[in-house]
């Protein structure tokens, strides 16, 4: 029987979004190609199998469960022998992985073990004529390529925030299998994971990101950004340029040697738009951008834009949030 496979990535107890959107694109891809396609998950870790139902709900119909103290933490070599026993022995036409720091240190490495094709950064799946096409940026983001697999599994990764989460069904039935998979013999260990504070919210899966660039002058005035996030329950986030002047940590970039964002909502402030950036955020549902030059690049990808001095604007910003927020109260 057909299947489609994913790698279902948790963390603090849950899936994270972005896993439960792959599956929840599997389920959708499944139920096109039809002929019995069923859409399988592997989950990795210690004490994991209770997430099992939450991929269920979003449409896993088997859930492979390791659970080995060895694969506590994520770790490459370790990750990548277990996905790549599991795909060899299920023999899945499709792998899907999430496209976070985890999926793409690990798809690559699977698709090698495997002699599997990837396509990364997938922004929209479909079927053409029985086949799987995949829509991924090219060149920055300055165009679109679409690329099709010529042999099995067909494996890519795909960005959070871009393809729907299903609406949950908890009633969903499911299966859940322990494979028999080689976990120990790992040449490298993780002894202690030591986390920095990223923030309250996971940038690369918020639904609101207020983002902060050169154009607030210095460090001091940065507070306009986060205080503009806190106001909206948005992530924060910065360009390059304030992080390379040291202003904020490097987890908080977007662009294209940063993080990769997809928000239902992108606030720019100070902001030019190098292409670099634009990599990283131009998949945004709706970009708002804030800047005092009306030539700036960043209006050419914005849906609105508001001309003027940002330490008037952000503040007024803030205000008019704030005063939302009570209305609802």
């Amino acid at each position: 029987m057909p299947s489609i496979l994913t790698y279902a990535e948790h963390r603090d107890g849950a899936p994270r979004r972005a896993s439960l959107e792959v599956v929840s694109e599997a389920r959708r891809l499944a139920d096109q190609m039809g002929g019995g396609t069923t859409v399988e998950s592997i989950l990795v870790g210690v004490g994991v199998a209770p997430l099992a139902a939450t991929l269920a709900a979003h449409g896993a119909d088997r859930v492979h469960v390791v659970d080995a103290r060895d694969l506590a933490s994520y770790a490459t070599e370790g990750y990548a022998r277990v996905v790549a026993q599991v795909i060899s022995q299920e023999k899945p036409k499709v792998v899907l992985i999430p496209y976070t720091a985890m999926g793409k240190d690990l798809a690559p490495r699977v698709a090698a073990r495997v002699g599997a094709g990837l396509v990364s950064d997938c922004v929209k799946l479909t079927l053409a004529d029985g086949k799987l096409q995949a829509r991924r940026p090219m060149y920055a983001g300055k165009a679109f390529g679409t690329v099709e697999w010529t042999g099995e599994p067909q494996m890519a990764t795909l960005r959070p925030n871009v393809f729907p989460l299903a609406p949950a069904d908890t009633a969903r039935k499911f299966e859940t299998v322990t494979p028999s998979v080689e976990v120990t013999n790992q040449r490298a260990k993780v002894t202690k994971v030591e986390a920095t504070a990223a923030g309250k919210m996971e940038l690369s899966e918020a639904q609101i990101v207020v983002s902060g660039g050169r154009g607030l002058k210095g460090p001091e005035n940065f507070h306009l950004v986060e205080e503009l996030a806190a106001a909206l329950g948005a992530a924060v986030g910065a360009s390059r340029a304030v992080v390379d002047a040291g202003w904020v940590d490097h987890h908080y970039q977007v662009g294209q040697t940063g993080k990769t964002v997809s928000p239902s909502l992108y606030i720019a402030a100070g902001i030019s738009g190098a292409i670099q950036h634009l990599a990283g955020m131009s998949s945004s549902k709706v970009i708002v951008a804030v800047n005092k030059d009306a030539d700036a690049p960043i209006f050419k990808v914005a849906n609105y834009g508001l001309v003027g001095d940002i330490f008037e604007i952000l503040p007024k910003l803030t205000a008019a949030a704030k005063a939302s927020l009570a209305g609802r109260k």
